[in-house]
């Protein structure tokens, strides 16, 4: 049998290049690679960095849909499915939109796929395929492999992703990550992870584990972060902030080769981070202690902010930029507020009235960057230019300059050496990224739903 693996991507401006910071190394793909039977043959085309062919031969399609990539993913399942091919949809959006999805795939994947990969195989074998298949369990995380050798000849990022985790105890009401794990977490065996890395380290310079929150459950991290130390590696996390708190961890991410962390800080409004339900934010006297804690063991921070709650006026995007300066942020990111399907955000917008699109993410008037709901405060025209007002400021020269030769920032040569291309690939993109379609806008083909 054939498989083919395709990862969409968000969207096609014709004559535009794609975001290049988006073309990180998709784990998905890999861990159904891995999964599958070795007398399957598979293809895997990734949408964003080449032409997929959808008339080459294949029995099946899998496609992984996240909620920006689900336009483009159902040009792409139309594409196969007017030529007969079957095609089996799951990911984080299949699961908080079910019955869209199952508009455009023969079959969906509800939940993790682990549980069900197997028997979606063997139905495809037998032209059985079902539609739908429920992962109604929460998977043992040990003995996943990822079958990497599907990259091949993909200039993707020089970073190796690695999964240590998954899920996030928290319940921040715009996450859909929380939605999607029912704000439970769960971490792959220790040894299994050193073993994945020592497997890697002599091709990659830096890796990134993609966890929800590295620090979802810190006792169980320490015990990771002690096994990092004798790898001799470089690595990049997001975590949530509370764990900025605890000496211990900051020094045993300093001595594992900790180089930075992604932190959601959202707000610097206490009313603004109680209704999104993260207070915690907060605690232990808050941003200021927890960002010092992290320079006093060198580690970088990728600060992320988010706009459009009713108390947020003008002075809230000056306050992160200030906040983001004044901490010689290695890089960050000033959004505005996204209703994520099947969320508390998106419940309460839909309820009261504010959304601007009932399915922002299929709408052809949809663009990136634009507000898909009317906040109380500020206009959704005028959060969408603060955004992008703040975005180059920090990603001004003399903000890059400064910030590069902080002392954090240049601490370690190798973060040195990439601070300055990073924030440069960032800068070009505030403009690239600005109004960029979801879904291929010089597609010319039909939509195909099921009947």
């Amino acid at each position: 049998m054939h498989l083919s693996l395709i990862h969409p991507c968000i969207g096609r401006r014709p004559g535009q290049r794609y975001i290049r910071s988006w073309q990180m190394e998709p784990l998905q793909p890999a861990l159904l690679a891995g999964l599958t039977p070795r007398d399957v043959t598979i293809a895997f085309h990734d949408d964003r960095m080449e032409k997929i062919p959808f008339d080459a031969p294949t029995d099946v399609v899998a496609i992984s849909v996240e909620t920006y990539t689900a336009r483009r993913a159902y040009q792409i399942a139309s594409e196969y499915r007017a030529r007969g091919v079957p095609v089996v949809m799951g990911g984080f959006h299949a699961t908080l939109c079910p019955e869209e999805v199952s508009r455009y795939a023969e079959s969906v994947v509800l939940g993790e796929a682990e549980p069900v990969w197997p028997r979606i195989i063997d139905d495809a074998r037998h032209g059985t395929l079902q539609r739908e298949y429920a992962s109604n369990v929460r998977p043992d995380l040990a003995g996943l492999v990822y079958d990497r050798s599907i990259y091949h000849g993909k200039r993707y990022l020089p970073l190796g992703l690695v999964e240590a985790g998954r899920g996030c105890r928290f319940r921040c009401d715009f996450c859909a990550i929380t939605r999607f794990f029912e704000a439970s977490h769960r971490l792959r065996p220790v040894h299994e992870i050193v073993a994945e890395l020592e497997r890697l380290k002599g091709s990659k310079r830096l890796f990134f584990f993609v966890d929800d929150n590295f620090a979802g459950n810190i006792k169980a991290a320490k015990e990771l972060v002690r096994a990092l130390i004798p790898l001799n590696i470089r690595w990049v996390t997001q975590m949530s902030i509370n764990a900025a708190h605890d000496e211990e961890f900051l020094s045993l991410l300093a001595r594992s080769g900790c180089m930075g962390v992604l932190i959601g800080f959202e707000s610097l409004d206490p009313v603004v981070l109680a209704s999104m339900r993260k207070q915690f934010n907060t605690m232990r006297g808050g941003y200021a202690v927890a960002l010092e804690a992290l320079r006093r063991h060198a580690i970088r921070v990728y600060g992320t902010f988010v706009f459009g709650y009713d108390s947020d006026t003008a002075d809230s995007f000056a306050q992160a930029l200030d906040m983001a300066l004044g901490g010689n942020f290695y890089i960050a990111a000033f959004n505005h507020l996204t209703p994520f399907p099947a969320t508390p955000l998106y419940e309460r917008l839909r309820d009261e009235g504010q959304l601007l699109h009932e399915a922002w993410w299929l709408d052809p008037q949809y663009r990136y960057n634009r507000v898909p709901f009317r906040p109380r405060g500020l206009s959704p025209e005028e959060i969408e230019h603060h955004c992008v007002a703040t975005r180059r400021s920090f990603y001004s020269w003399p903000s890059i300059v400064r910030r590069g030769f902080s002392a954090v920032n240049r601490a370690d040569g190798f973060m040195f050496r990439n601070f300055f291309p990073i924030n440069a690939i960032h800068r070009r993109e505030v403009g690239e990224r600005n109004h960029y379609p979801l879904g291929d806008a010089g597609w010319s083909g039909t939509l195909q739903p099921v009947r």
